[in-house]
């Protein structure tokens, strides 16, 4: 039994700025990369393989190749099916009302100390955020991503460390997909 990973891509889109084409992805991937059983999930850089021996080695090669292959320098962060298993059942907010609204954002690194402090006075009525561990958890309430005053910079900077968010729904997902068959 192969232990799965998911190495998630910040901000790829399928078309317009930062244009990463899911199919190109898994097939630059599989031929390049050394990484194995390659597929992609959704079209939003979520890469799901066979953990490498070094993550962190692996993270910086695909970001090396996305660079190369598509001009898009994005930070690549790695979740083992572990850390997405705990994610999800670690979630903080199981009583939010829709599941798109809630994100946890996977972070490289542990988060600067203050970041809490830093956010919080920048949250919009009904948005509560979290942190454990690596993942800064955020419910964003019913004004949803287009209300928020968390913009990417504001997160980055308070944070101190680059991360990537993904819905409830695609967390339970990836986890799904990294379980061991």
């Amino acid at each position: 039994m192969t232990d799965r990973c998911a190495l998630l891509l910040r901000a790829v889109n399928v078309s317009g700025a930062n244009r990463v084409p899911m199919a190109e992805l898994r097939s630059l991937l599989s031929e390049r990369s050394g990484l194995h059983n390659v597929t992609t999930y959704i079209a939003s850089g979520n890469i799901v393989c066979d953990a490498p021996d070094d993550l962190a080695r692996a993270c910086a090669d695909v970001r090396a190749l996305v660079a190369e292959g598509f001009g898009v320098d994005t930070p690549v962060i790695a979740r083992t099916h572990a850390e997405l298993a705990r994610a999800q059942r670690d979630d903080p907010f199981p009583d939010a009302a829709l599941d798109k609204m809630v994100h946890a954002m996977f972070l490289e690194a542990e988060a600067a100390p203050g970041a809490l402090q830093q956010l919080t006075p920048r949250l919009q009525p009904g948005e509560r955020i979290a942190l454990l561990g690596r993942e800064l958890w955020i419910d964003y309430g019913q004004g949803g991503v287009a209300s928020t005053k968390l913009t990417r910079a504001v997160l980055d900077r308070a944070l101190g460390t680059a991360g990537t968010g993904r819905n409830r729904n695609t967390v339970r997902r990836l986890a799904q997909l990294t379980a061991p068959a």
